[in-house]
């Protein structure tokens, strides 16, 4: 696991932000994902929010080989086996299971698993994960939480995402303990439903540009 944990490191390569995007028509896929990689966000999560994420990820993986695409919103062992097999690259949760980890142990894809508490990361650390998404963010203390985090989990890094926009991003970076953030504010639903690509590579060129630290 630790080894997977370096891939998805390596997939990322200094990205600072992963757009969380949601996609309602399939068709969109492809040139939203060319959009975001010209833009210099390469890597993108496409959340299984809708009844056509897994097309949707089958379909920029396929003709955007420029994109690493992976899946996001992953609940179970089943819908992680359905998002490896559609193409994605990586796979993130908004939590952590045993079965989770079980699936992930057995696949080639790295797993982003969520967590909030203590406990959870204490479990992701006993599995050899040290890289983890902070979900949701803001909701479970932000910034000042992750401070906290810092110390007695010196060796966990973190991916927060849910409430992380263009006005909190750069606190969230400044943090040593935080490789990348998670935002959906880089393809807004309004953009995306009027096919505004020019608009949302403006967006990924303006947080492509972040710098950690």
């Amino acid at each position: 696991m630790p080894s997977k944990t370096e891939k998805l490191l390596s997939l990322l390569d200094g990205q600072p932000v992963i757009p969380v995007i949601k996609i309602d028509d399939a068709a969109d896929a492809v040139p939203l994902a060319r959009a975001l990689a010209r833009g210099g966000l390469k890597v993108i999560e496409i959340t299984l929010r809708t009844p056509s994420a897994l097309e949707s990820i089958r379909r920029a993986s396929a003709e955007v080989p420029e994109a690493v695409v992976g899946a996001g919103t992953i609940l179970d062992a089943a819908q992680f086996d359905e998002a490896a097999k559609a193409g994605s690259r990586f796979i993130v949760s908004p939590g952590i299971t045993r079965d989770l980890l079980t699936a992930a142990s057995g696949s080639e894809v790295p797993l982003l698993p969520g967590a909030i508490t203590p406990g959870e990361m204490m479990t992701a650390r006993e599995a050899g994960i040290d890289f983890l998404k902070f979900f949701p963010a803001e909701q479970a203390g932000g910034v000042a939480f992750l401070k906290s985090l810092a110390s007695p989990f010196a060796g966990i890094r973190f991916c927060p995402t849910g409430g992380v926009s263009q006005k909190n991003v750069k606190d969230y970076l400044s943090l040593p303990n935080v490789v990348c953030v998670g935002g959906s504010w880089v393809a807004p639903d309004d953009l995306v439903k009027s096919k505004d690509w020019a608009a949302i590579e403006g967006l990924a060129h303006e947080a492509s540009a972040l710098r950690k630290g």
